[in-house]
């Protein structure tokens, strides 16, 4: 849906001119705004974010950094309420197509990596960045008129860190489609707690060359909800890692390497893929047998699983679904439409029955995928055949789920 703005009007003081102010192009050719400039106004003017229209427990957050490293990357923006709440801000010009397609993957990915760390750590990393002695983080929220205890301040923060509880910002200059496929991405990071919000600064120029920005809020989740497990002492809980390996401290180095040299076949897989839609979401790449692309249905009820077989010296890809509620109901009507889907993805394309379930599948013998040609070879097939599925399916779903919410209402 395209989303319209009206135009504002500045109103000079004092009975002077009024003036209607200009809209300017997306895209730093078009207002001169980059992506770093937009990190700077968001550091410099934290309130300009409508963050009480997202979650009012993330008001008045206190700016720390830019650029705070962590393993998943530089977070644009990092903040903090004087309660302990992490802010974590996205910069994006969205005219990129890439960005619209990644920057929610990314920063959710610095979320899980957050998730991960303790008080302490994200001292340091503060410290490292603003090259600053002590203890910077509650420097700053004192520094911003909060009276606030240090060891309770310090509580509280490791307890939201290790909880998961953030907002997530993503900030661009104009958000005009796509929406939807955010949440195409959110059944990967179940495991955080978390709201995401969209927000959208478009910028209007005045004839004396002032710039105007007005933020809005586009979109927000409801908050995505972990489950908390308490453990009695002497007790464990052994963790599995996303991709749903065990973690590697506990594997057999020989299973450690297979895992990598799949994680790695996937990356190489996905460095060179390009795909026409660019709402299509591509997450990291797991260290399994097979990586997956989500459809626009929801709960995660669809996606499309791309896989390689080592023994049959083969890559492919078919669409799979949930076996009950909207998983099932859209695929069997992908079905009926079975002959025209055929007919889009080429003659290679074909149906298999799964286990009394028929399912559209495509896929390619190469020869030994240790072999560098045939992997190559495998890439540029299965690069091509993902971009096909993509388009043919991803537009039918979408409407399938729409009309099977609709028919529900």
């Amino acid at each position: 849906m395209k989303r319209q703005h009206a135009t504002p009007v500045l109103i000079a003081a004092g009975g002077g001119a009024s003036e209607q102010l200009t809209a300017m192009p997306l895209g730093v050719d078009g207002h001169g705004f980059s992506e770093a400039a937009i990190q700077e106004l968001v550091q410099a003017y934290p309130g300009c974010l409508p963050i009480a229209e997202i979650d009012s427990l993330f008001v008045d957050p206190v700016p720390i950094c830019t650029e705070l490293n962590t393993p998943a990357g530089a977070i644009d923006n990092f903040m903090v309420t004087a309660t302990g709440l992490p802010v974590l801000v996205e910069c994006k010009l969205w005219r990129n197509p890439q960005g619209r397609r990644e920057v929610v993957g990314q920063i959710l990915d610095y979320a899980k990596e957050l998730g991960r760390w303790s008080c302490s750590d994200l001292q340091r990393e503060v410290s490292r960045r603003l090259k600053l002695d002590g203890n910077p983080l509650i420097d700053l929220v004192r520094a911003a008129g909060y009276a606030v205890d240090e060891i309770a301040f310090n509580d509280a923060l490791t307890h939201n860190l290790r909880r998961g509880r953030f907002l997530l910002l993503i900030v661009g200059d104009g958000i005009r489609e796509g929406v939807e496929a955010i949440t195409e991405h959110l059944q990967r990071h179940a495991g955080l707690h978390f709201t995401l919000g969209l927000v959208e600064m478009p910028i209007f120029a005045a004839t004396n060359g002032d710039r105007l920005v007005v933020p809005r809020v586009v979109a927000r989740t409801e908050t995505i909800i972990r489950h908390v497990v308490a453990v009695p002492e002497g007790m464990a809980v052994e963790e599995s890692a996303a991709d749903g390996t065990a973690g590697e401290e506990q594997v057999d180095p020989e299973i450690a390497a297979w895992s990598e040299e799949r994680r790695q076949f996937w990356a190489d897989f996905q460095a060179g893929l390009q795909l026409d839609d660019p709402d299509q979401i591509v997450g990291r790449p797991p260290k399994m047998g097979y990586t997956t692309l989500m459809m626009p249905a929801p709960g995660g009820a669809v996606w499309l699983t791309i896989f390689r077989d080592m023994t049959l010296q083969e890559v492919g890809l078919f669409l799979s679904h949930h076996s009950t509620g909207t998983g099932l109901e859209v695929a069997q009507a992908l079905m009926e439409d079975s002959d025209a889907i055929l007919a889009e993805l080429g003659p290679t394309a074909r149906i298999v029955d799964n286990k009394g379930r028929p399912r559209i599948i495509d896929s390619l013998r190469t020869g030994p995928l240790d072999r560098p040609d045939n992997r190559e070879a495998a890439f540029a097939w299965l690069r091509r055949r993902t971009n096909d599925f993509v388009n043919v399916f991803r537009p039918r779903v979408r409407a399938l789920a729409q009309d099977l919410a609709k028919g529900s209402e």
